[in-house]
């Protein structure tokens, strides 16, 4: 996610309106205003993917505190015993991210269910505070939340707020009938003469006519096509009225997930950095600058990637290609000029 004025913004607003619209038809809606729920407590396990409404393969991951790395929090954090977690998932969530969950309590999603290890980890209670977007930033610079784990794309811009600890990548993917046999295979070229349905206003649309005019150039073209909801894009796709929907890799895996037991089922057929070809882009728990709270967390995430917690997480969501091999401290982030 990135600011109000960025198109990159407009790419995660675009998760959450289409999934708000399968949430919606779900029963997964979230309560308004500054919905707080408290994990369970630090018992050395942790359940993901619980109440996701199919999203997830719920399962109970081993989360023992490691006291060398809970010796590192601030002593602040340490001697209170919680960690806040903030996540913007208001008001409708963004499935398979961050959402209510089908008990119409639970906070559920990759992004809250991290937290929740992290916190294990570190031997803290987990506190987990959802609200808006924008919300979230005013609670991290307040003080109210510790730590953001909420789709955060690490900018250079924001590093004069805040500090990050990465946790996966930031894609966008490519989408088609499972009995398609077309692959992007990290070339543009491979998208000519297809058509592609891309949402307006996105970074993906502004990523595909970059690349149509690269076609146009070299004599080919692609079919650009518009539609006004993800769940036209779903009967455009199965329709085979479109041979391609692009769009953020999340919201893809989480509708390959829904069509898995349809009679048109859906397959990811490839993903890009949503940076440009230039740049991997990274999503990060965001704290506070100079809190001293995204070393002890990158740590607590690099201890779940040797562990197998983390790929365990990814693959309980359909989220293992977004995966990183190792948690950076503040890594090289979306430049001014791309931010």
């Amino acid at each position: 996610m990135l600011r109000p004025s960025s198109p990159r913004l407009r790419l995660v607003r675009g998760i959450g309106a289409a999934a708000a619209a399968v949430a919606l038809a779900s029963g997964l809606t979230a309560c308004g205003g500054d919905a707080e729920a408290t994990g369970p407590a630090s018992s050395g396990k942790v359940t993901v993917g619980a109440v996701s409404n199919g999203a997830a393969k719920e399962a109970e991951l081993a989360a023992p505190v490691v006291e060398s790395l809970r010796a590192q929090l601030p002593a602040e954090v340490r001697d209170r015993g919680e960690l806040v977690i903030g996540v913007g998932a208001l008001p409708a969530g963004f499935p398979p991210l961050a959402y209510v969950g089908t008990d119409q309590r639970t906070l559920t999603g990759a992004e809250p269910d991290l937290g929740r290890l992290v916190a294990a980890t570190l031997g803290l209670e987990p506190v987990l505070k959802n609200s808006t977007w924008e919300n979230l930033f005013l609670g991290i610079d307040s003080g109210k939340v510790d730590v953001a784990f909420t789709n955060v794309t690490i900018t250079e811009e924001r590093k004069k707020k805040y500090e990050f600890a990465s946790y996966r990548q930031d894609n966008l993917a490519f989408e088609v009938l499972k009995d398609n046999p077309w692959n992007f295979g990290g070339d543009y070229r491979n998208l000519a003469g297809r058509t592609v349905s891309v949402s307006p206003g996105t970074n993906q649309e502004k990523i595909l006519l970059e690349w149509q005019k690269k076609l146009r150039a070299e004599g080919k073209d692609i079919t650009v096509k518009y539609f006004p909801d993800a769940n036209s894009v779903a009967l455009a796709l199965s329709g085979k009225k479109i041979d391609v929907n692009f769009g953020p890799n999340p919201s893809i895996a989480y509708h390959v997930t829904q069509t898995a037991s349809s009679s048109t089922p859906t397959r990811n057929a490839g993903s890009v950095s949503g940076a440009g070809e230039s740049l991997q882009g990274l999503i990060a728990a965001t704290a506070k600058k100079d809190s001293g709270l995204a070393k002890p967390v990158a740590e607590a995430i690099n201890h779940l990637i040797k562990e197998g917690q983390y790929g365990r997480l990814l693959a309980a969501w359909n989220l293992s290609n977004e995966a990183v091999t190792t948690s950076e401290v503040d890594p090289p982030g979306l430049p001014l000029t791309n931010s």
